[in-house]
């Protein structure tokens, strides 16, 4: 009995597989700091799956190279209203760290600057 018990915790600290290709675990957290308003999905890119926009998202990071900085940014006009998002991504993409961490002064900025990477909403 005491030879099972002494095995359990054995198991329990097991390493999980890693994920293969390319993915990030995406948050967008509304509001300032503080907020618990925050929202996540692991996006996985090979195949696109795990969120709304798996297929657009993955495919934007694919022209960028994985850099979400580099996604070209739609052309549309926002409000110029403050009400602060922070999105956060980390991950690896082509064999890469990624992590990445910004804040924008409402979410139509965050998308007119990241595209489908972070619209976790719809």
């Amino acid at each position: 009995m005491l030879l099972a018990a002494g095995q359990a915790p054995a198991q329990a600290a097991a390493p999980r597989p890693a994920l293969r290709g390319d993915w990030l675990y995406l948050t967008v957290t509304r509001g300032d700091s503080r907020s618990s308003d925050t929202r996540g999905t692991l996006l996985l890119c090979d195949p696109p799956q795990g969120h709304a926009h798996a297929a657009e998202a993955c495919a934007e990071l694919g022209a960028a190279g994985g850099d979400i900085d580099a996604v070209p940014p739609t052309s549309v006009i926002c409000p110029m209203i403050y009400a602060p998002v922070t999105a956060h991504a980390r991950g690896e993409w082509k064999g890469r760290q990624v992590d990445y961490t910004r804040t924008f002064s409402n979410g139509c900025v965050l998308a007119a600057r990241t595209g489908h990477v972070f619209a976790l909403d719809t």
